[in-house]
């Protein structure tokens, strides 16, 4: 029976995929009241103090056969090739007990210095690739995550969702959650059902919350804001104003490079209205904006992940920031 590798590097651009490998692990280390004690996290972009990374890999596990470290964006923490062989040193001699993910949310090339070493490694490495869906397969998808969670939706109904979230499988994982209730499992999700449940209005309103932004209109974000959070779910909400980002730098990458609107709605799968509002949007923001906004996302991002700040507040905090003073 092959050996099960101890060190794995996620990457790609599916963040939910990713998301959902390190939960099945985080899951498998048995009693929930001692496994956060034998679950570390790093992130690369925030800096990085080795000792402690050095300790967290090397620990033994507590009352569990295993640990699990969670390293983000490790090939930030490494730029330098001298710090980069110290890193590698300290995987090569790695505790077996502990189970070492490296992520980074977006796909690595083929010569990227980790994924060579991976080659060194043998058996006690390995390697899984997560991309989103091409804009054609997520009806597909859809069926396939609906099946997963216990229940069946419509070819039709899997069209439509498909054209309301775009790419972004995390909430269509979570719109499926939502609609899947909503028929209590008893029958298969249909086209009606997505018209009246899902989150149209949510996504209109997220618009809305970026216009106020961008229009430095504190007070009227923080309302569309408050109004949001009463009718959906901090995390559900999350996902969309993290999807709405990425498309305006998307968006604004390619206005900057002379594309037009339909240049937009080819290249990012969108509906002609949508790709219109986004275009909008980003013309609002400078890339420089929009880069600092997206850096302030993910480290709220990993704030609400190791339960530092709760979500809502961290969005509330920052609009505050966001304005100018």
């Amino acid at each position: 029976m092959p050996e099960t590798p101890s060190i794995l590097i996620l990457h790609g651009n599916d963040e939910f995929a990713i998301a959902a490998h390190i939960e099945k692990l985080c899951a498998g280390l048995g009693d929930p009241t001692t496994a956060d004690m034998n679950i570390a996290r790093f992130d690369g972009r925030l800096g990085l103090d080795f000792e402690a990374l050095n300790t967290a890999v090397n620990a033994a596990p507590f009352l569990a056969p295993r640990r699990v470290m969670v390293f983000v964006h490790p090939v930030s923490a490494f730029a330098a090739a001298e710090n980069r062989k110290k890193f590698i040193s300290l995987l090569d001699k790695a505790q077996p007990t502990t189970t070492i993910l490296l992520v980074e949310y977006e796909e690595l090339k083929r010569d990227q210095w980790l994924l060579k070493w991976v080659t060194q490694a043998g058996s006690r490495a390995g390697v899984h690739v997560y991309n989103l869906p091409k804009r054609w397969e997520m009806p597909h998808w859809i069926e396939s995550e609906a099946k997963k969670q216990g229940g069946k939706i419509d070819p039709d109904a899997a069209a439509r969702l498909s054209e309301m979230v775009g790419e972004d499988t995390r909430i269509a994982a979570q719109e499926l959650t939502k609609l899947l209730t909503y028929v209590n499992f008893e029958r298969p999700v249909r086209l009606l059902d997505v018209e009246n449940v899902s989150i149209v209005s949510a996504q209109g309103s997220v618009f809305e919350l970026v216009d106020a932004l961008g229009q430095n209109d504190g007070k009227k974000a923080q309302n569309v804001l408050h109004q949001l959070l009463e009718d959906e779910e901090a995390f559900e909400l999350w996902g969309m104003v993290i999807r709405q980002f990425r498309l305006l730098l998307q968006a604004r990458e390619m206005l900057d490079e002379h594309a037009g609107v339909p240049d937009i709605q080819k290249v990012l799968g969108l509906h002609p209205f949508v790709a219109q509002k986004v275009s909008n949007q980003a013309g609002r923001f400078s890339m420089r904006t929009l880069e600092s906004i997206y850096h302030k996302l993910l480290e709220i991002d990993e704030g609400a992940k190791t339960s530092q700040v709760p979500l809502d507040l961290a969005l509330d905090t920052l609009i505050v920031e966001l304005m100018p003073r």
